[in-house]
């Protein structure tokens, strides 16, 4: 690894070695769990031949190809009303300034900063109280909450990015408030709008602690059905059902970045 010499932070002793070891530890594990998904032997820690077999079989799983279809479901319907709610506010926010702008803004991003546990029980103890009943209902609507900050902030970024002049230009020219939104603001903000989108899904389809506690008979995600795979042991399959959602993860992550770098 080529470290650049001429940034500072590099002059420290032990600074490179840290950041190695930083690297080597956070993402060593995931190469070995991919490795190890075309192990030919059951036993995942003995290696004794390179095979596919376990995606396979991994794939021709009708359990788990059951809760894949429940955290896709979940997943969509989360990012659609999340996606919206966040436009929405993000627009109202970036209209005009109102008292107490901040402590709303504050609130909109708060679950980013509460532990997640802390939130998944706050959701449970919070529906049994009102009455619902917990299912892929109750886990949309906790995941849609938890969602809103992952959308909200690209698109903030995005609006607070353009050129307010562009909008009082449309209305110049006898636009009204949806003319302005459809042909000038939507086709500028709609990268802010997609990165958010992807982000929500991801963080959705990934999600483990709040699906846990929210989700009720009928309601097992991939991430659960994998847990519940691990308690029984660490095999191949559980390594290629990983390796499978590490890939479609990398792939929404990259897709975000990507769009949100596209400029006006």
């Amino acid at each position: 690894m080529k470290i650049d010499t001429s940034n500072p932070l590099w002059r420290f002793r032990g600074i490179t070695p840290m950041a190695m070891f930083f690297f080597a530890y956070l993402y060593l594990p995931i190469l070995v769990l991919i490795v190890l998904s075309f192990n030919e032997n059951r036993l995942a820690t003995i290696w004794t031949g390179f095979s596919t077999d376990w995606y396979r079989v991994a794939l021709s799983n009708d359990d788990m190809l059951r809760a894949a279809k429940n955290s896709l479901v979940i997943a969509v319907s989360a990012t659609v009303i999340a996606t919206t709610a966040a436009t929405l506010a993000a627009l109202g926010m970036a209209r005009q300034r109102f008292r107490g702008e901040t402590g709303v803004a504050a609130m909109l991003v708060l679950p980013l900063l509460v532990p997640e546990i802390v939130t998944a029980i706050a959701t449970l103890l919070f529906f049994v109280a009102i009455g619902v009943q917990l299912g892929l209902i109750s886990v949309i609507a906790a995941h849609t909450v938890f969602c809103i900050p992952f959308a909200y902030l690209p698109i903030r970024a995005r609006l607070d990015g353009m050129d307010p002049a562009l909008a009082e230009a449309a209305n110049d020219l006898y636009a009204n408030e949806w003319q302005a939104f459809r042909r000038v603001t939507f086709p500028l903000l709609w990268p802010g709008i997609m990165s958010g989108a992807m982000l929500s899904f991801i963080i959705s389809l990934d999600d483990f602690v709040i699906s846990y506690f929210v989700g009720g008979a009928g309601a097992t995600t991939l991430p659960i059905y994998i847990f519940g795979m691990i308690r029984m042991g660490i095999t191949p399959e559980v390594n290629a059902v990983s390796a499978l959602m590490l890939i479609i993860s990398i792939v929404f992550v990259s897709i975000s970045f990507l769009i949100d770098r596209i400029r006006y």
